[in-house]
């Protein structure tokens, strides 16, 4: 199969090449760019000299539907929800990347993102892909919006506690670190070296756009509308997220139970890995990998869990997981070209 990817030179798009590199069932891989056609994407990224020597396209929609089967859409906000339905009617596979399709209420987008939401009918359209819990419904999708990084890490560690009704979801606390790349390239007055070398910051307080996301699903799953606390921070790293998560558990709920509920969720799967008793996560152990690694702790003195979810922000928090997303969609083995070790130290 070939496949695009729109918005190739950010980071998002170069982890994309550098997964499909390797991806037994892919032919080509067609590049897109809107400001930079003609480049050759070694010259964006030397990394790939000898790999890759395909230029950046133009962003013409009629030509790329008649190049690929998939196409990847790792832009800003706002592009996917111009482009999408036209690409999707043209019958090419849309995985999302952005996060112009994941929210299903448009005043809830518009509110957060600042901006005009898509169609009614493109968002009725776009399947959540959460990969291990909307398996199922992305096998029939044809376009599939890829969660947010932060909800990836948050989601998967919380699932089963949320399904199962364990915890009171009015009690939850999310804290939440990342690494820069989660910003992007372009550089900003927050992400630059002198800013963020030995320093840690919390940023945009009570009002990150994963917020909104978050909540949805967790509507979905427990049935309560509930206001939840996230707050990110930014450490001095350039891959990786952290995702701590406290709440209060209801009556009866033991840290056995819990540990059931864990293995019952993510027994087989491939890519969320369960720690077991007074073992802890850290993101150098899922750098550069698609897994998702989840330690849990319940302390009994103050009757709250503690959940802590590591993921790599650019591979399982967006590149690693909408691939897994065209494998699941495609019928392709779910781990095709994602079978990395983390890179470690």
């Amino acid at each position: 199969m070939n496949i695009g990817i729109i918005g190739a030179t950010g980071y998002g798009g170069a982890e994309l090449l550098r997964l499909l590199n390797g991806h037994p069932e892919i032919d080509e891989v067609m590049l897109y760019s809107s400001s930079k056609e003609g480049l050759p994407i070694h010259e964006a990224y030397p990394q790939f000299a000898e790999l890759f020597e395909q230029e950046l396209q133009p962003l013409d929609l009629k030509k790329i539907a008649s190049e690929v089967e998939a196409v990847f859409l790792s832009t800003p906000p706002g592009v996917s929800a111009d482009i999408s339905a036209s690409l999707v009617d043209a019958g090419v596979s849309v995985i999302d990347l952005s996060g112009d399709l994941r929210l299903e209420d448009l005043a809830i987008y518009e509110a957060w993102y600042k901006r005009p939401a898509a169609s009614q009918e493109l968002i009725r359209q776009a399947v959540y892909g959460l990969s291990e819990w909307n398996r199922e419904t992305i096998k029939s999708a044809s376009v599939v919006a890829n969660p947010g990084c932060y909800p990836t890490a948050v989601l998967l560690g919380l699932a089963p506690l949320v399904q199962a009704d364990d915890i009171e979801v009015s009690s939850l606390v999310i804290d939440a670190k990342s690494g820069t790349s989660g910003a992007g390239r372009s550089p900003s007055a927050i992400t630059h070296f002198s800013e963020m070398n030995e320093n840690f910051k919390i940023y945009q307080v009570q009002t990150h756009k994963h917020t909104p996301e978050i909540e949805q699903q967790l509507h979905i799953w427990s049935g309560e509308q509930e206001a939840v606390s996230f707050q990110p921070h930014l450490v001095p790293m350039v891959r990786g997220i952290m995702a701590t998560m406290y709440a209060k558990v209801k009556p009866g709920v033991t840290e056995e139970r819990i540990r059931e509920r864990y293995a019952q969720a993510y027994g087989n799967e491939s890519f969320v890995r369960i720690r077991k008793a007074g073992s802890t996560p850290a993101t150098k152990d899922v750098y550069g990998s698609n897994f998702c690694d989840i330690g849990i702790a319940l302390d009994e003195r103050t009757g709250r869990v503690t959940v802590a979810s590591v993921i790599d922000n650019l591979v399982k928090g967006a590149a690693g997981q909408a691939i897994q997303n065209l494998n699941i969609m495609k019928g392709y083995e779910e781990q095709a070209g994602l079978t990395l070790a983390p890179v470690y130290p």
